[in-house]
């Protein structure tokens, strides 16, 4: 097995060259719209489990990396009036480059007979629209493939054994066949891929904008046990 980690809403950067468009937005570039709090920092606390890892720190109010080029809300009311031109530039500039480097990656290691399992690190806002999310972690994957769900079971005994008072879900806050890079994913790669995104409950996040070393170790222990 090997494993590859992204993090697809890591930062909350704005090129300068699009920072115009971002003149009255420093609330949702500092939300839970503009960035995935503690996701990066995970990734780099786990990066050495992994066979291969990259992220991703512009934000996604620019340009979303983790939804599919018909999506509606590729671009946000920030960057949805530019151009047909310079939607394709942002396209080009950013999302091809972050995205095909992951997907040759895995086409390389499944063309060496590997089985690739795909941890995409993300975290959510505990309240959405003054609805409680009422978990702690979540896991998201597609329940119609066998090594999805296998792997999901695992890593879900794994958490639950380091973090017991933790409640940790399936498929939740969102489904995990939703429109997404894994789902993507499982659509090019049919055999031998795994995609799994991780979903951390931002009420964890300390005031420098990390989860705590306690829960970043829970995590490495119960991502290293899937190996």
């Amino acid at each position: 097995m090997k494993l590859v980690f992204t993090c697809e809403h890591g930062g909350n950067i704005i090129p300068e060259k699009y920072k115009s468009l971002f003149v009255n937005a420093k609330v949702a570039l500092n939300s839970h719209r503009g960035i995935d709090y503690g996701s990066l920092d995970l990734l780099d606390f786990c990066k050495s489990l992994s066979d291969f890892s990259i992220s991703n720190i512009v934000s996604r109010l620019l340009i979303e990396l983790n939804r599919s080029k018909h999506h509606p809300k590729l671009f946000s009311e920030f960057s949805a009036s530019l151009s047909t031109e310079n939607k394709s530039k942002l396209i080009s500039e950013f999302y091809d480059p972050y995205r095909d480097k992951i997907e040759e990656e895995i086409l390389q290691l499944i063309k060496k007979g590997e089985e690739v399992v795909h941890i995409s690190f993300h975290s959510f806002t505990p309240i959405l629209n003054g609805e409680i999310r009422n978990t702690d972690i979540g896991i998201l994957y597609d329940p119609s493939r066998n090594s999805e769900k296998l792997n999901s079971k695992q890593l879900k005994q794994n958490l639950i054994a380091e973090l017991p008072d933790f409640r940790i879900r399936y498929n939740y806050p969102y489904l995990g066949t939703a429109d997404g890079f894994t789902t993507y994913l499982r659509n090019k790669f049919p055999q031998n891929y795994t995609g799994i995104e991780l979903e951390i409950n931002q009420k964890f996040i300390l005031e420098d904008k990390v989860f705590p070393l306690k829960l970043k170790s829970a995590i490495f222990n119960s991502l290293n046990k899937l190996k």
